[in-house]
């Protein structure tokens, strides 16, 4: 018997497929379109509630992912997307792309036993622009986090090139990954040591975290630089209160390194969010070129550059610095968080404000965020533990805003451009609505799309009515006359060329 014939229950497909309007099961590129065919001689049943239709037909595996509002539309702003990791209760985590509608262009799930992910950014490696983030679990004490976990690198394809993974016992730290031209990794690992903090009014036989530096060959894994802040930065200098009571034996994180990069003469930099300082670092010795602010500041800094429980130290362009001023942490020490810009005159050993990019909301950050440079002079901030973010003008005025629902957070948030042609298939979800066959494609990671084609018949490869519709954001939804038998998405450039499609996929009851 044909699949137009009446089948044993004496319904026919077509019957049953022409009174449904249920949502479509993807997986891998393909869709399906449930029903159920009841016997005629069956006694009435009573209807289960009907479950909320998917927010993607297409990847309803992607329910979870939380919504991002768009406050300020973007009005002349740099070129590129947002790269945000949400976490908060039960929503997805991961890696996520939007574009300047707050429309997701790329998400992927932390796989377990990771729970988050962190730092999200786009880098480059041998000469390629490559996706990174750090995948891992969160601990600590006194409410600041110290991660356990490894960076992970994927090419345009979105496929893993690398995990890259701490020297020695330890696992690397969340806060910050810096891939060099050398091919090298730099990030941070908390290292836990017998210390003794006697001095500090703590326990002789207690235990510090050490914040090590570790530089890795991403191509072999293998160490070729380390440096130990307990050997070049002392105690004294740190802002925060040692664990107290049952927990003062854990370890006393008295530095919390959050950020590393690289000077213009190659020398390093870094903040360090417990001494309310940032240092500069030399490359082959290890030693401290200067610090700026905290206890023993090296430079007199003028008071509006005065900062406290900061992230994200950077070099500028124009020689200038750059930092996320939380200015509330354990202690609040300002109203609002700011992006910070000041200029460091070694010479004179002085520090001179610049300017200072703060939220319309004069939002304040006590935990995470970063602040960064964009190529048209603009700059980017997250706000961490506040889940927004915003692009400025290079006057401090704001041309794009948006957040992610309240209750959650991402770490850093950043813009740039990027090129992704996914390697799976493109997605299709089918209902039956009204009469007619509704199809839902989207291509999770795929940038050049920009039009979607649906392609329907009676038999797979006899595919011939053709509807087309512009790109509509992560997922497009087609208008299909009728109730064809088999039913084929395809994705277009530009120019009209296919850049892949879906399979060809039967509408089943």
């Amino acid at each position: 018997m044909t699949d137009r014939s009446v089948s044993q229950s004496g319904v026919s497909r077509r019957t049953v497929l022409l009174g449904s309007a249920t949502a479509a099961v993807v997986a891998g590129g393909a869709g399906f379109l449930l029903g159920r065919a009841g016997r005629e001689d069956e006694p009435p049943r009573t209807a289960a509630p009907a479950a909320p239709p998917a927010k993607y037909r297409s990847r309803p595996d992607l329910d979870g992912l939380p919504d991002v509002t768009i406050t300020t539309p973007a009005d002349n702003v740099a070129p590129g997307y947002v790269f945000l990791t949400p976490f908060a209760g039960e929503t997805l985590r991961g890696p996520l792309i939007v574009d300047a509608k707050g429309s997701p262009v790329w998400f992927k799930k932390v796989p377990d036993p990771a729970t988050v992910a962190i730092d999200f950014k786009v880098q480059r490696y041998r000469n390629k622009p490559v996706l990174t983030w750090w995948e891992g679990t969160i601990g600590g004490t006194g409410g600041q986090g110290v991660g356990q976990g490894e960076f992970v690198i994927v090419d345009e394809s979105y496929r893993e090139i690398a995990r890259i993974r701490a020297a020695g016992t330890e696992q690397a730290d969340q806060h910050d990954l810096v891939l060099t031209p050398a091919g090298t990794a730099l990030f941070w690992v908390y290292d836990p040591v017998p210390f003794d903090l006697s001095a500090k009014g703590g326990p002789a036989d207690g235990v510090l975290h050490d914040g090590v530096l570790q530089e890795i060959d991403v191509a072999t894994g293998r160490k070729v630089f380390e440096w130990r802040a307990r050997e070049h930065v002392t105690l004294d200098e740190s802002y925060a209160p040692l664990p107290q009571g049952e927990a003062a034996h854990l370890p006393y994180d008295y530095l919390h390194p959050n950020s590393v990069s690289l000077d213009h003469d190659g020398h390093l930099l870094f903040s360090a969010r417990h001494t309310w300082a940032v240092y500069k670092v030399h490359r082959k010795t290890g030693a401290v070129i200067w610090r700026i602010g905290g206890k023993k500041s090296d430079l007199r800094v003028d008071q509006r550059s005065t900062f406290s429980w900061q992230h994200d130290f950077q070099r500028r362009r124009d020689g200038s610095y750059s930092i996320f001023d939380n200015g509330a942490g354990i202690t609040t020490e300002r109203d609002y968080s700011r992006g910070l810009i000041f200029q460091v005159d070694e010479q004179a050993r002085t520090v001179t404000f610049v300017a200072e990019h703060v939220h319309p909301q004069r939002l304040s950050a006590p935990t995470q965020g970063n602040f960064r440079e964009l190529p048209d002079g603009g700059t980017f901030i997250g706000w961490g533990e506040k889940p927004h973010f915003t692009e400025h003008r290079p006057d401090g005025t704001v041309r794009f805003a948006g957040h992610l629902p309240e209750g959650n957070q991402s770490y850093r948030a950043y813009k740039a451009d990027w090129i992704g042609v996914a390697h799976d298939q493109p997605a299709l979800g089918l209902r039956v609505e009204g009469g007619n066959v509704l199809a839902s494609a989207s291509w999770n990671g795929h940038t050049m799309v920009t039009k979607w084609r649906a392609r329907s018949g009676a038999q797979p490869g006899v595919l011939q009515g053709a509807v087309e519709a512009a790109r509509s954001g992560f997922e497009t939804t087609l208008t299909i006359p009728g109730t064809p038998e088999y039913v084929v998405v395809e994705a277009l450039d530009d120019a009209g060329q296919v850049l892949g499609s879906s399979s060809a996929i039967p509408i089943r009851i």
